[in-house]
């Protein structure tokens, strides 16, 4: 059994950690989160310290790695906004723990280079939630696209549209110094998932980037991609709006649906299982996807292709 902490205890995301913490016989003993509103930890223990000030949670792992063995914290968690997580990266490393950080791991490729020297400085070791890489139905699909080869690129279609309300521009989210946009907050695992499935990144355009949406053309190894991204409920397909769905997700190969809508709930518990037992992805896995959304962040716009309606605005579902 290992003793946690954790980062951001009051977001979204934190409780899918707290679960696999639980579910692996793990002990939470610390967290912190400026926000109070954090009643959910008694589901969990009732012997949680908490902390609203990180200098004093920091203070408190250090007195736990100075006290007895059984004591001091092994693994932090890390679910603070993303312009965050570097610092709290360090402040873990440095406090004898390892690193569980939710992604995307940093704002920047460059922050990657910084954190891997803290690693060798400390001895400690980061792991990123790339959840989708232990989903069972994708992982089936990389053993036979590695496995038979596919003879040829793929041709692959990737649209996600997943509304979010107006808080979301006004929260840490929405801000593009803090969350790197949409393609970064939104995009990630799944240009994560891409280049995992199909192969290192050959050519990048981009058609759209905006606020709320943004599209482009990808040439991986294995593999041409059209995606679409968005968070504009407008952008929702007619029958996923009509059922009152606020999320639509579609990967299609060569005209067939990769079909992986099921079977999210166990994923996080599956990463922590790989990282405690000595897998797990590190920042070497996080990188690629990392310097590609950067590029696409960065790049200037390319003209739509005609052939390509999934990333077309006006060919979308209003």
């Amino acid at each position: 059994m290992s003793n946690f902490a954790i980062v951001g205890v009051a977001g979204y995301i934190a409780p899918r950690h707290l679960d696999a913490i639980q579910a692996g016989g793990h002990r939470l003993v610390a967290a912190t989160d400026p926000c109070d509103s954090v009643g959910l930890l008694d589901q969990y223990s009732f012997d949680v310290k908490f902390f609203r000030d990180t200098e004093r949670f920091e203070r408190f792992l250090h007195r736990r790695r100075q006290g007895p063995d059984a004591g001091r914290v092994d693994y932090v968690s890390i679910c603070s906004p993303t312009d965050l997580h570097a610092a709290h990266l360090r402040l873990a490393l440095r406090a004898g723990a390892d690193a569980l950080c939710e992604k995307p791991l940093v704002l920047h490729p460059r922050e990657l280079d910084a954190l891997e020297e803290v690693e060798r400085e400390t001895g400690r070791r980061i792991f990123t939630i790339l959840q989708l890489r232990v989903h069972p139905v994708l992982l089936a699909l990389r053993e036979r696209i590695l496995g038979c080869g596919l003879g040829r690129k793929a041709e692959v279609g990737l649209t996600y549209v997943t509304a979010r309300g107006r808080w979301y521009d006004v929260s840490w989210k929405g801000s593009e110094e803090r969350s790197g946009g949409i393609v970064l907050n939104i995009g990630i695992h799944l240009f994560d998932l891409l280049i995992w499935l199909f192969g290192p990144v050959q050519r990048s355009e981009v058609q759209v980037r905006e606020e709320r949406c943004a599209a482009g053309f990808l040439e991986l190894r294995r593999a041409n991609v059209r995606w679409f991204l968005s968070i504009a409920r407008e952008h929702l397909p007619a029958t996923a709006a009509l059922a009152g769905m606020t999320t639509y997700r579609s990967i299609t190969m060569d005209g067939t649906e990769i079909e992986f809508s099921s079977g999210f709930g166990d994923l996080h518990k599956r990463v922590y299982e790989a990282a405690l037992g000595g897998g797990g992805a590190r920042i070497a896995d996080a990188r690629p996807s990392l310097e590609l959304v950067h590029a696409i962040r960065t790049a200037d716009l390319a003209p739509a292709r005609t052939a390509e309606p999934l990333v077309l605005r006006e060919a979308l579902p209003r």
